[in-house]
């Protein structure tokens, strides 16, 4: 189930920290535009995760989940369907668990959902952070 507008931007507002899975530094992909966006823009304070870089614009890069300082209100996923259900398992091995779970355009995955919501995170599908924080938080 999708949430409509209001539901969308109580979960952003209720949002403070944000866990950017699959960011990336390469400025062609569409998860750095995100993250560059949403570090510009939002209030979010950003955790980039990618075990594959150190830093994006000289902001420190995680190399998993588990090691992100705090536990996320959020965790932005930016992985193929195939990575889904393993970014859950981390997600999940966070404690207290992530209050929201968002998969972004593209990504869609029914058993990763049902399993989320069953251990009580909403989750978002197929929808765009930047996207959907410009329209409805925006500045």
């Amino acid at each position: 189930m999708t949430p409509n507008s209001a539901e969308l931007e109580a979960i952003l507002r209720d949002t403070r920290t944000v866990a950017v899975v699959g960011a990336s530094d390469n400025p062609a992909r569409p998860s750095h535009e995100v993250y560059e966006y949403l570090a510009r823009f939002s209030d979010f304070e950003l955790y980039p995760v990618n075990p594959n870089i150190s830093d994006i614009d000289g902001a420190r890069v995680y190399p998993s989940l588990a090691e992100v300082p705090v536990v996320p209100d959020m965790v932005d996923v930016f992985r193929r369907y195939d990575d889904l259900p393993g970014v859950l398992a981390d997600t999940l091995a966070l404690s207290p668990h992530p209050k929201y779970l968002w998969l972004q355009q593209g990504l869609w995955h029914d058993e990763v959902a049902e399993q989320a919501r069953a251990a009580g995170l909403r989750v978002v599908m197929d929808r765009c952070l930047k996207v959907d924080y410009a329209r409805l938080i925006g500045r």
